[in-house]
Protein backbone atom coordinates (compact mmCIF):
# COMPACT_ATOMS: atom_id res chain seq x y z
CA UNK A 1 0.00 0.00 0.00
CA UNK A 2 1.38 3.46 -1.29
CA UNK A 3 1.58 6.10 1.69
CA UNK A 4 -0.03 8.71 0.87
CA UNK A 5 0.61 12.50 1.64
CA UNK A 6 -1.68 15.54 1.41
CA UNK A 7 -1.35 18.77 0.20
CA UNK A 8 -1.10 20.45 4.09
CA UNK A 9 -1.80 19.15 7.53
CA UNK A 10 -0.55 21.09 10.78
CA UNK A 11 -0.07 19.21 13.96
CA UNK A 12 -1.91 19.77 17.49
CA UNK A 13 -2.30 18.68 20.75
CA UNK A 14 -4.93 15.52 21.06
CA UNK A 15 -5.77 17.69 24.23
CA UNK A 16 -6.95 20.56 21.50
CA UNK A 17 -8.68 18.46 19.26
CA UNK A 18 -10.49 17.22 22.36
CA UNK A 19 -12.41 20.29 23.48
CA UNK A 20 -14.60 19.85 20.24
CA UNK A 21 -18.17 19.05 22.20
CA UNK A 22 -18.98 16.23 19.51
CA UNK A 23 -14.92 14.70 19.32
CA UNK A 24 -15.87 11.09 18.66
CA UNK A 25 -12.52 9.67 18.96
CA UNK A 26 -11.26 6.14 16.92
CA UNK A 27 -8.61 5.35 19.13
CA UNK A 28 -7.83 1.67 17.63
CA UNK A 29 -6.67 3.19 14.58
CA UNK A 30 -3.79 4.60 16.32
CA UNK A 31 -0.19 4.06 14.67
CA UNK A 32 2.05 0.90 15.93
CA UNK A 33 5.70 2.33 17.79
CA UNK A 34 8.52 0.20 18.42
CA UNK A 35 9.58 -0.73 21.66
CA UNK A 36 11.89 -2.51 23.46
CA UNK A 37 10.67 -5.37 25.66
CA UNK A 38 13.22 -7.97 27.05
CA UNK A 39 15.94 -6.85 24.51
CA UNK A 40 13.53 -7.45 21.17
CA UNK A 41 11.91 -4.77 19.48
CA UNK A 42 8.49 -4.88 19.41
CA UNK A 43 5.45 -3.18 17.69
CA UNK A 44 2.87 -2.17 19.87
CA UNK A 45 -0.19 0.11 19.62
CA UNK A 46 0.37 3.87 20.66
CA UNK A 47 -1.64 4.73 23.60
CA UNK A 48 -2.71 8.25 23.00
CA UNK A 49 -2.60 11.06 25.89
CA UNK A 50 -3.73 14.50 25.79
CA UNK A 51 0.45 15.36 24.86
CA UNK A 52 -0.19 12.92 21.78
CA UNK A 53 0.52 15.40 18.39
CA UNK A 54 -1.92 14.24 15.89
CA UNK A 55 -2.37 16.16 12.84
CA UNK A 56 -5.56 17.75 10.75
CA UNK A 57 -5.22 17.39 7.02
CA UNK A 58 -6.45 19.57 4.67
CA UNK A 59 -9.82 17.37 4.43
CA UNK A 60 -10.60 18.48 8.05
CA UNK A 61 -9.74 14.02 9.19
CA UNK A 62 -8.17 13.74 12.22
CA UNK A 63 -4.78 11.27 11.68
CA UNK A 64 -2.09 10.36 14.18
CA UNK A 65 0.56 10.30 10.60
CA UNK A 66 1.39 12.91 8.29
CA UNK A 67 0.10 10.74 5.95
CA UNK A 68 -3.76 11.77 4.57
CA UNK A 69 -5.45 8.12 4.63
CA UNK A 70 -3.94 6.12 7.28
CA UNK A 71 -4.25 5.83 11.05
CA UNK A 72 -7.73 8.33 11.02
CA UNK A 73 -8.83 9.12 14.77
CA UNK A 74 -11.66 11.39 13.37
CA UNK A 75 -13.37 11.43 9.92
CA UNK A 76 -17.06 12.99 11.14
CA UNK A 77 -16.14 16.33 9.12
CA UNK A 78 -19.35 18.78 9.51
CA UNK A 79 -19.55 22.23 9.33
CA UNK A 80 -19.67 22.71 12.89
CA UNK A 81 -16.03 20.58 12.85
CA UNK A 82 -14.67 22.85 10.16
CA UNK A 83 -15.90 25.99 12.15
CA UNK A 84 -13.98 24.76 15.52
CA UNK A 85 -11.25 23.99 13.32
CA UNK A 86 -11.13 27.83 11.67
CA UNK A 87 -11.98 29.39 15.00
CA UNK A 88 -10.67 27.80 17.68
CA UNK A 89 -7.82 25.89 16.31
CA UNK A 90 -7.02 28.57 13.59
CA UNK A 91 -6.67 26.37 11.11
CA UNK A 92 -6.75 27.85 7.43
CA UNK A 93 -5.37 26.07 4.81
CA UNK A 94 -2.81 27.59 2.61
CA UNK A 95 -4.05 28.50 -1.15
CA UNK A 96 -1.59 26.66 -3.52
CA UNK A 97 -2.75 28.02 -6.58
CA UNK A 98 -1.63 31.87 -5.67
Amino acid sequence: MIKVMGKYCKAYHLRDMRKYRNWKENSQNTREEKIEVDGNEVDEIRRLTDESIVYLQENYVVTDDVYREENILFDDVTPKWKEFCEKSLEFIVPDFDK
